[in-house]
């Protein structure tokens, strides 16, 4: 599992190997089963692990990618979330969710009933519980949708890369919901600074900067355990922090273009502006990821208040540079081979996915988004390792790692892996001293 120094074979194998993914991803001239035209296929019965905003979202998209699919389980933590995410389907797919009582469950191992149902699995869960549940869908021969990121450390980054090695043996298709990957700009724009377009590619940038999400208020008859799983996006060990749950899209897409993955990390990051009363997430990073040609990734996430914003992506190569501003819906390349591209109109990445998902599914195409899924997971623990710490972090390092931020949690009586002291404050990282690898 290490990552060696890429030769030209392994470049091209890596090039190769995500060509085909953006392949089969393309929806030009696939005979589309879903979006209402499911045929004669055969039923697919979907269940939902997770149903909060982005799994109920990611359930509908399934919906909509193949009409001869219904709901047939969901799964939470609580009973309340699974109601409010169960009742929103009922009214945008009412024909295609038949999910009663008993299929309906709640706890720590509810994911197993759920997915038991199930010929296709949605994960959607905070990402601490992802590997567990990934093993379990892939144990049952299911396929599966992932969303990102696939873990919060690295001891579960080993574990989805290895239940992804079995999911291929059973012939199980597996999506992650990187959702850039399907969208036709970020294709014809990797595609292109692959070709030389903007010559040997020097560095990469990546921005997720963006307001500040609001946190839960603690309520009175709420356990330790049960306010950091209801609050999860504030607390590492549930959410991997901002720079592994939002910077890691962007991160992703460096990778896509550099064609490997960093051989080290440096960086830096604190908490300057959120109480520690909200959780024990840092609320900004910059980091330095190497490449082993050389190049570089600059990645930054900033949580701050009336601070600047920004989601995009940029590279810069030896003959010009490309500016991937998602937001505005504008690809452009500019130096010696200048051109631009305006993304099209209502074009939903998030739809797109799971349309290539469905069809790899009802034409039993090979469907992997795993490795990189992972390894972009990784890249992202690997820059938090070596914020938190304040040293230099090796990938071989990041990946043999054996600290554990998510343990085992089988009931909400058990005790948090991060506790507030009697003040309410929740320790940070603190760089020089946190052992963080």
């Amino acid at each position: 599992m290490s990552n060696p120094t890429p030769t030209p074979l392994d470049r091209r194998t890596f090039l190769a190997r995500a060509a085909a993914t953006v392949a089969a991803s393309s929806a030009l001239g696939f005979p589309m089963i879903g979006r209402g035209q499911a045929g004669g296929a055969e039923p697919l019965k979907l269940a939902l692990v997770g149903c909060g905003g982005r799994g109920a979202g990611a359930a509908n998209q399934a919906l909509t990618a193949d009409y001869n699919t219904k709901l047939v389980a969901v799964a939470d933590l609580f009973a309340d979330k699974l109601q409010i995410g169960l009742k929103n389907l009922q009214a945008q797919r009412a024909a295609q969710v038949d999910v009663p009582p008993e299929r309906q469950f709640t706890g720590f191992d509810a994911y197993k009933q759920a997915i038991a149902a199930a010929d296709v699995v949605i994960l959607g869960t905070p990402c601490a519980f992802r590997p567990a549940h990934f093993e379990e869908a892939v144990r049952q021969g299911k396929h599966v949708f992932l969303e990102k990121p696939v873990a919060v450390d690295a001891p579960g980054v080993r574990r989805v890369l290895a239940a992804a090695e079995e999911a291929k043996r059973k012939n199980l298709k597996v999506a992650v919901g990187f959702q850039r990957r399907h969208k036709k700009g970020f294709q014809e724009m990797v595609k292109r600074i692959h070709d030389g377009q903007i010559g040997d590619l020097i560095y990469t940038r990546a921005f997720a900067n963006t307001p500040l999400r609001t946190g839960l208020v603690r309520q009175p008859e709420m356990g330790e355990l049960e306010y950091q799983c209801r609050n999860w996006y504030y607390f590492s060990w549930l959410s991997a922090d901002f720079i592994v749950d939002n910077l890691v899209h962007g991160i992703d897409i460096s990778n896509w273009l550099h064609g490997s993955y960093p051989v080290r990390a440096h960086g830096m990051g604190a908490l300057s502006e959120r109480s520690r009363d909200y959780g024990n997430l840092f609320d900004h990073f910059a980091v330095e990821w190497e490449y082993a040609s050389g190049a570089r990734l600059f990645g930054e996430c900033d949580r701050r208040p009336g601070c600047w914003a920004s989601v995009t992506n940029h590279a810069v190569g030896a003959e010009g540079r490309a500016d991937f501003l998602d937001g505005r819906e504008i690809y452009a390349i500019t130096g010696k081979r200048p051109w631009q591209m305006r993304g099209e109109r209502g074009e939903n990445p998030y739809q797109q996915e799971h349309d290539d998902f469905f069809h790899a599914i009802r034409n039993d195409l090979p469907y992997s988004e795993v490795e990189y899924g992972a390894k972009s997971t990784l890249t992202a623990i690997m820059g938090r390792m070596a914020a938190y710490s304040g040293k230099i972090v090796e990938w071989d390092d990041a990946l043999n790692s054996k600290l554990f931020l998510a343990p085992e949690i089988t009931n909400m009586k058990e005790a948090p892996p991060v506790l507030p002291d009697e003040h309410g404050f929740y320790a940070i990282p603190v760089a020089g001293k946190t052992v963080a690898l």
